[in-house]
C-alpha cells in the first residue's frame, strides 16, 4: 500500500457519516477515486458486471481529445508566430513574451518548441479557469444534494476550452462555464439528466453575449492588432463572383484544402484540425464509447445537403460556392461531430434515432452556414437544435417498433 493510499484511508473518517468533515466527504470521494479505483464493487452474480464505468468512460474520451489539445497548443502559437513574423513584430507583449524570452524560445513559425510553448500559454490558462470554477460549481451542488462529484466534468471541462478563440477574456471563461454547468445541467439535476450539451450551451451563451469577443477577425489569433478571418468567414463576408477565392485566392486567407484538414489556420483553438478529430474518433469507435452511427448521420447529413446546394448555386451567397469535401474540413464540422454530437446523455438513445439525430444535425449545420451566413459555423446551435429534439426521435421510433411487434403478435 502506497504512502498516498495510507493517508487517505486514516482521513477517512473524517469524511464519512457522522464524521467532523461529513459535508466535504464529496470532494474526499472525487480526489480518491481519481487517484484509485472504487474499493466497492459488484460481487454478487445476480449483477452484470463490467469493466467500463464512468470514470473509465470519461477517462477515455480525455486520451481521444490528446490530438485535439496538441493541436490547440501547436496551431495557436504557430498562427501567432506567423503573423508576428508578417507584421515584423520581435517579442510578444505580457508575461507571455517575458516566459518565452526567459527560456530562450524564439517566435518563429518553423520552431516546433516555440510554437507548441507559446500557444500552451495561451490554451492552458483558459483550461485552468474552466476547471477551477466549473470544478467549483461541481463540488457545490455535489455538496448542497449529498452525492459524489461525477466525473463527466472532467470532458467538459476539456471540450469547453477547445472551442474558443485563444485571446478570449478569462473573466467571461469563468462566466461561460458557471452557466453551462448551472443552467445547462446542474439546473435540470446534474449529469445524465441534462438535455442539452454542457460545453456548448457555455459556448452559446458566450456567442450570444459577448459576441465579438468570442467571434470576428480580430479574436483567433494571438497577437494584437492582426486581424485574420477563418475560411467560413471570409467565404460569408465575400461576394459571390469572389466564391472560393476567398478561402485560397490570391486575395483570400490563403488556405488549402490539406492545411485545413491538418488544421494550421484560424479559428477556435482545439477545432481546426479534422486529422485531429479523427484520430479521436478511431479512439472512440474502437472502444465503443463514441457513437458511429451518429457520426456516420452527421457526415452524410452535411456532405449530402452540402452537396444539393452547391449544385444549385447563387448569384448572391458566395457560401453556396464551398464543395462539400470543404465543408468538412473547415469551422468546428470534425470537432463537433466527433466529441460533441456523440455525449451520450443529450444524444439520441435508440440505433436507428441515432441516424436521424445525426443526419439532422448535418443537414441543420450546413443550412445555417449556408442560407444565414450571419452565422458562419453552424455546428454549435445545430447540435444543440438536435440535443432538443432527441427524445422526440427516439419517442417516434420506439413507437415504431412498438407498432411493428404489435402487426406482428396479431399476424
Amino acid at each position: 500500500m502506497t504512502p498516498l493510499r495510507r493517508l487517505l484511508d486514516r482521513l477517512h473518517p473524517l469524511f464519512k457519516e457522522d464524521g467532523r468533515l461529513e459535508k466535504l466527504y464529496p470532494l474526499y470521494e472525487a480526489l480518491d477515486t481519481f487517484l484509485y479505483t472504487p474499493g466497492e464493487v459488484t460481487k454478487n452474480p445476480s449483477h452484470v458486471r463490467d469493466g467500463m464505468d464512468v470514470k473509465r468512460m470519461m477517462s477515455f474520451v480525455v486520451i481521444a481529445l490528446v490530438p485535439c489539445i496538441f493541436m490547440a497548443m501547436y496551431n495557436t502559437g504557430y498562427q501567432a508566430n506567423l503573423s508576428m513574423q508578417n507584421m515584423g513584430v520581435e517579442s510578444a507583449a505580457g508575461w507571455r513574451g517575458s516566459i518565452i524570452e526567459g527560456i530562450g524560445l524564439g517566435y518563429s513559425p518553423d520552431s516546433f518548441v516555440g510554437n507548441l510553448v507559446h500557444g500552451a500559454l495561451y490554451f492552458l490558462p483558459v483550461y485552468i479557469v474552466t476547471m477551477a470554477i466549473g470544478g467549483t460549481w461541481e463540488l457545490v451542488f455535489s455538496i448542497v444534494r449529498g452525492h459524489e462529484v461525477n466525473e463527466g466534468f472532467l470532458v467538459t471541462g476539456m471540450l469547453f476550452p477547445l472551442t474558443l478563440p485563444p485571446t478570449i477574456p478569462l473573466w467571461q471563461v469563468a462566466l461561460g462555464i458557471s452557466f453551462g454547468v448551472v443552467i445547462g445541467k446542474e439546473v435540470f439535476g446534474g449529469t445524465g439528466k441534462n438535455f442539452l450539451n454542457p460545453a456548448l450551451t457555455a459556448r452559446a451563451f458566450l456567442y450570444f453575449a459577448y459576441p465579438g469577443d468570442i467571434t470576428g477577425d480580430a479574436v483567433w489569433t494571438a497577437v494584437d492588432g492582426f486581424s485574420g478571418a477563418t475560411p467560413l468567414g471570409a467565404l460569408a463576408a465575400a461576394n459571390a463572383e469572389v466564391g472560393m477565392a476567398a478561402i485560397n485566392g490570391a486575395n483570400g486567407v490563403g488556405v488549402t484544402w490539406s492545411q485545413a484538414f491538418l488544421g494550421q489556420m484560424q479559428g477556435s483553438m482545439g477545432e481546426t484540425s479534422t486529422l485531429a478529430c479523427l484520430l479521436g474518433a478511431a479512439f472512440l469507435i474502437a472502444t465503443g464509447i463514441g457513437s458511429w452511427r451518429i457520426m456516420a448521420g452527421v457526415l452524410l447529413g452535411g456532405v449530402g445537403f452540402s452537396a444539393l446546394l452547391w449544385a444549385i448555386g447563387s448569384e448572391t451567397n458566395a457560401v453556396f460556392a464551398m464543395p462539400p469535401w470543404w465543408h468538412v474540413v473547415v469551422g468546428g464540422f470534425a470537432f463537433g461531430l466527433v466529441f460533441m454530437a456523440t455525449d451520450p446523455v443529450s444524444a439520441s438513445m435508440t440505433e436507428t434515432g441515432k441516424w436521424f439525430y445525426g443526419i439532422l444535425i448535418g443537414g441543420m449545420t450546413i443550412l445555417i452556414r449556408v442560407i444565414n451566413p450571419a452565422f458562419p459555423e453552424g455546428i454549435m446551435l445545430a447540435i444543440l437544435f438536435g440535443n432538443v429534439f432527441a427524445p422526440l426521435i427516439d419517442y417516434f421510433v420506439v413507437q415504431a417498433n412498438i407498432k411493428r411487434r404489435m402487426a406482428r403478435s396479431a399476424a
